[in-house]
């Protein structure tokens, strides 16, 4: 990083600055290329925002940085094996492709790659599974939409024809047979992202068996994460920037335990931004209700959370929506801080590596 703008602090000033403010360098050998050996003991850098001071911690250490009122809100999402990998029938050639949703009519959307130029009526060979995809054309939003030749249920689909989707900076997307079962969090249950929600895969068993006994209480949200979540931000203004949609929900259950916390005076603590978009989503008419939907939430500085009082984090990409989010709930200068100092310590970045915690 380099030196920062002058601020006077707090959203006021965060507004006035661009997009440049939230880039930063990254030595390469600390973006994590394999998860940490066991999921809680990642490195915890713990932000206090009231007394503007950082902790160093370990991940296990959240039972006692957490109290017995708090609640915890969870990602339930599952990621789908959505990596497709294979030959053009016509050249041979090869492709690759990411599967992103099945429509209506039983077509895909996905992004794909090969060298030369794609054509509607060409037919993809998916290896080794035996899947054929015929295309048909492209999307309003510019992705291929093909037919599948294999019907049933799109999980089924996938877990025979497809590969743990990793972002391209970990091993270029090269997974591992690790990889199936280390980029999924332990409480994964509602499949339907291409992305996992990274602040949770430091969750085990027995870091819930220790928040227990703790009295510490958990609840769950899902977002279905999409491509979205690793688009960097162009334009030098921020706020012209949109999101892709992605669909999520917050149960009637959660609503219920959000409201015990607050009768309790506890926290509201999230766990992933992309838990903190739905609960603010939710939020959005005035009060917490159930909800279910697409949404395209983008929170930035300046921003007013209705629901969350600390936050659970990794280490995010320069320049994206998610360190906009993260600065958005805790100043964006104390947030440059609190990076500058995890890559002075060598912390991990990204997807397998350390995590923040901002109370």
């Amino acid at each position: 990083m380099g030196p920062m703008p002058p601020t006077t602090g707090g959203d006021a000033a965060t507004a006035e600055v661009g997009t440049d403010f939230f880039d930063y360098e990254l030595p390469a050998h600390l973006i994590a290329q394999e998860p940490c050996a066991e999921r809680d003991q990642a490195r915890l850098l713990v932000l206090d925002r009231g007394r503007r001071t950082l902790a160093h911690r370990v991940f296990h250490d959240l039972t006692e940085l957490l109290c017995p009122t708090d609640l915890l809100i969870l990602n339930d999402t599952k990621v789908l094996p959505a990596r497709l990998i294979g030959r053009r029938e016509r050249t041979g050639g090869k492709w690759e492709g990411l599967f992103l949703r099945q429509l209506a009519d039983g077509s895909w959307e996905f992004l794909c790659q090969t060298r030369g130029r794609l054509a509607p009526g060409e037919t993809l060979l998916v290896e080794p599974g035996g899947l054929q995809l015929c295309l048909l054309g492209r999307s309003a939003e510019g992705h291929w939409l093909a037919q599948p030749s294999q019907t049933g249920p799109i999980l089924d689909l996938l877990q025979a024809n497809g590969q743990v989707p990793l972002p391209p900076y970990i091993r270029k997307g090269r997974a591992n047979p690790p990889d199936r079962s280390r980029y999924q969090t332990v409480f994964a249950r509602q499949p339907g992202a291409v992305a996992a929600p990274t602040a949770g895969l430091h969750f085990t068993p027995r870091l819930f068996e220790r928040l227990q006994r703790r009295d510490i209480a958990w609840a769950f949200v899902t977002l279905h994460v999409g491509l979205g979540t690793f688009q960097p931000l162009r334009m030098a203004n921020f706020t012209q920037h949109r999101l892709h949609r992605e669909w999520g929900q917050l149960p009637l259950d959660t609503v219920q335990a959000i409201a015990r916390c607050r009768q309790q005076g506890g926290r509201v603590v999230a766990v992933g931004t992309t838990s903190v978009r739905v609960l603010e989503t939710a939020a959005a008419a005035g009060s917490v209700q159930p909800w279910s939907g697409e949404t395209d939430l983008f929170i930035h500085p300046p921003y007013r959370f209705q629901v969350v009082d600390a936050l659970v984090t990794n280490f995010h990409l320069p320049r994206t929506s998610l360190l906009l989010l993260v600065s958005a709930f805790a100043d964006a200068a104390f947030i440059r801080q609190a990076y500058e100092t995890a890559i002075a310590q060598e912390y991990r970045f990204y997807s397998y590596g350390d995590a923040m915690l901002i109370l």
